[in-house]
């Protein structure tokens, strides 16, 4: 039997492994794009082999599970893109946000979107300066923590989050990228203990800087820098996002819940 043939399989099993094929017809791909098996549509939005056409069906699909597995397609280009930013569902736009080639325009339009998680998510991943500094600006914390995360902010924009007013801004600073002296200095007599024990365990702040903290009043901040050891502990840096896998065994959640 043609795999055409076996794409009308009674069996979900047998058509979702002729959605997974690379070398799948369009012949074949096509009426599996409106199975009513909604993880063969999955499989079939996740194969690079379906065409663009059949992917601007798939980001459109009931399931959200679907629609995610579209993000993750290396055919999805930027006319898909489009119809991402423009979606209803905010984990689809927060995919698009971590997308790594995006377009200008696009990332303009997300810097304004009306989630601050896509926005947060946009500030971690964006690689545009343009998106960065527009973000500087916003005044949602979690978005401000997002850029802190991020290590393509220039010397100026990790001295200003530096100053933020919000510990948690300060402590993602300290854990994730590193700072010139003069900003670290000042962090050594942050006012918040949480600032200063992200530093003490921070596997970006030097050694000298450490040696200071070492001498922390605060007794726990101080013990946590003497008894660092590089490699000792996971360091929160960013990676690469995991677009549109399921939990195993669970159904639920959304893509890249293992990142936060």
């Amino acid at each position: 039997m043609t795999l055409i043939d076996l794409a009308s399989d009674p069996s979900a099993a047998v058509r979702k492994a002729v959605a997974t094929r690379t070398d799948a017809p369009a012949q074949a791909l096509r009426p599996l794009t409106r199975d009513h098996d909604r993880h063969v549509r999955e499989a079939v939005a996740r194969n690079p082999s379906t065409s663009v056409a059949n992917l601007l069906l798939l980001v459109k699909d009931a399931d959200r599970w679907v629609r995610w597995a579209v993000a993750g397609n290396p055919a999805c280009n930027e006319s898909i893109r489009r119809v991402m930013a423009e979606a209803p569902d905010k984990e689809l736009r927060g995919l698009l946000a971590e997308t790594r080639e995006l377009e200008p325009e696009l990332a303009a339009r997300l810097v304004d979107d009306v989630s601050p998680e896509v926005r947060e998510r946009l500030a971690t991943h964006t690689h545009d300066p343009g998106v960065i500094t527009a973000l500087m600006a916003d005044r949602t914390v979690r978005v401000r923590k997002g850029l802190a995360r991020n290590p393509r902010t220039t010397t100026a924009q990790r001295s200003a989050l530096a100053q933020d007013p919000v510990v948690d801004v300060r402590a993602a600073l300290v854990l994730a990228v590193e700072l010139d002296e003069a900003d670290l200095r000042r962090l050594v007599d942050d006012r918040s203990v949480q600032v200063r024990m992200a530093m003490a365990t921070s596997e970006v702040v030097p050694p000298h800087i450490r040696q200071l903290l070492g001498r922390d009043p605060d007794e726990m901040v101080a013990g946590a820098a003497r008894d660092f050891r590089p490699g000792s502990r996971n360091a929160p840096v960013v990676r690469a996002p995991r677009i549109g896998h399921r939990a195993s065994g669970t159904g639920r959640g959304r893509p890249g819940s293992a990142r936060r």
